[in-house]
């Protein structure tokens, strides 16, 4: 029985080298691949960016990120482990997202799923008010108003508008009662003559 050669040489630098410089490779004769680990890891990298970008794909730099901190993909800041929320799922146990990050993708989701407006969208919205609530004039427009029985987006208003619509229900009728009583005009029925009174307009 013959032993087996306990060094191979490797195809890219050339060099004889113990077994364990190479990984793994059931689709070689021998197991191992034809590139030692040092070279994989050095011209690999430039290999593969090159074959991608040939493709017209990009490929991001690879940042060295300290313990304990971890790369948000969408804002590429390397941030601590404090930053980020906890996912179990997920192999390094953290959210693929930054809390910033994440947060502004959720915003974008929700406003997609359940108004159908994209973030550009949103914000012309905001624009065409001049970025101030349309019912009170005043305070900054941060709420999206839509019709409860169409679906259909309304506007954007301040919070206190928005949550007064929603006291009313929604209904013209309440919100013209509301405006005529708080304009003093008496909102019972008056008594002008005996027996005869008068109801409110």
């Amino acid at each position: 029985m013959v032993d087996e050669p306990n060094s191979k040489q490797c195809r890219k630098c050339q060099r004889n080298l113990s077994l364990a410089a190479f990984a793994r490779d059931r689709n070689r004769r021998d197991g191992l691949q034809v590139h030692c680990r040092e070279c994989v890891a050095q011209y690999g990298a430039a290999h593969y960016r090159r074959r991608q970008e040939a493709k017209g794909k990009k490929v991001r730099e690879k940042v060295l990120v300290p313990s304990g901190h971890k790369r948000c993909p969408q804002c590429e800041g390397v941030k601590p482990h404090s930053e980020w929320e906890r996912n179990k799922t997920s192999s390094d146990g953290w959210a693929s997202y930054c809390r910033e990050c994440r947060a502004e993708r959720n915003r974008i989701s929700y406003f997609r799923r359940k108004y159908g407006l994209a973030p550009h969208q949103l914000d012309l919205l905001i624009a065409e008010q001049q970025g101030i609530c349309c019912i009170c004039l005043a305070a900054p427009a941060e709420h999206v108003d839509h019709c409860h029985e169409t679906g259909r987006v309304r506007g954007v208003l301040c919070f206190s508008c928005n949550a007064a619509l929603g006291q009313f229900k929604d209904r013209p009728d309440v919100i013209r009662r509301a405006a005529t009583y708080v304009e003093g005009i008496a909102w019972k029925p008056t008594l002008v003559a005996p027996g005869v009174y008068q109801l409110p307009s």
